[in-house]
């Protein structure tokens, strides 16, 4: 059996791919779950080189990407529709800093936080943050946003490149943090992340293409992008109009902690 195929079984592939969904649509942080999960499980996942690894990561985003693409078609195009000047120049700000960290920061970034250790400190830090901003009040509506709100979700959107941040997870605690109510910062994050995950995912799709991966990991791949296509349009059918628009963020913060725990005490048995 040829290491590829030893490194990233089938079975594997998928498992990984059915989580893709609902960890790229709630606040827990997808990029770190695909590493954090096989490292826990012993699965042989890290024995992939690096190009391997990131093209199975570019076809799961590419799988959860074209069915969130399809899913949320319909809030994309109200969204557009319903801009006004400042909603305009709110989202314009919410997309420039991400689209800018991705080109020139997203390889610099994910290489050194890709560690298990780094994951852990990203979703503690992003507990830490969305449980802040979610005990405040919050009385704004989605109709009051303005520039510094959508500059304020696009620096969130860029933090969220590295491993562990969660995009949704930090776009909800800095609309959290400018004082929108739950339901108005759900419809936010949504509006500000759709045309970054979209684009992002057809953009890795391009580059997935381009990298002709081995023969022997093309099944893995395709297994992959399915499973994610097929969890991802579940998910958002199950999350439809925001999920936990009017839910607490604590669960979710709780939740880091307890993952980021189990992964620290791994690290010093390992010692």
């Amino acid at each position: 059996m040829r290491r590829a195929e030893r490194a990233l079984p089938l079975r594997h592939a998928v498992a990984l791919g059915l989580l893709q969904g609902p960890a790229e649509l709630l606040p827990v942080s997808s990029s770190g779950h695909t590493t954090l999960v096989p490292w826990l499980a012993g699965w042989p996942y890290a024995s992939l080189d690096g190009e391997q690894r990131k093209s199975f990561e570019l076809a799961l985003h590419a799988g959860a990407g074209a069915a969130l693409a399809i899913e949320m078609r319909g809030r994309l195009l109200r969204t557009a529709s319903g801009l006004d000047g400042a909603r305009a120049a709110a989202l314009t700000l919410a997309l420039a800093p991400p689209a800018l960290a991705g080109v020139a920061l997203r390889g610099p970034i994910q290489r050194p936080l890709g560690h298990p250790r780094a994951i852990a400190a990203g979703l503690l830090g992003g507990a830490l943050a969305m449980a802040l901003a979610d005990a405040r009040p919050g009385t704004r509506a989605c109709a009051e946003v303005r520039a510094g709100d959508g500059l304020a979700i696009g620096v969130a959107q860029a933090l969220a490149l590295a491993p562990g941040v969660s995009r949704s997870g930090a776009t909800l605690a800095a609309a959290r943090a400018r004082g929108f109510d739950r339901a108005a910062a759900s419809s936010l994050s949504w509006s500000a992340a759709l045309p970054v995950i979209i684009g992002a995912s057809a953009l890795e799709a391009g580059r997935a293409a381009r990298r002709r991966p081995a023969r022997e990991l093309r099944a893995p791949l395709a297994a992959g992008a399915a499973s994610a296509f097929l969890s991802t349009l579940a998910a958002a059918r199950a999350l439809r109009g925001g999920g936990y628009g009017g839910r607490a963020l604590f669960p979710y913060s709780l939740y880091r902690c307890l993952l980021a725990a189990l992964v620290l005490a791994r690290l010093r048995r390992a010692r």
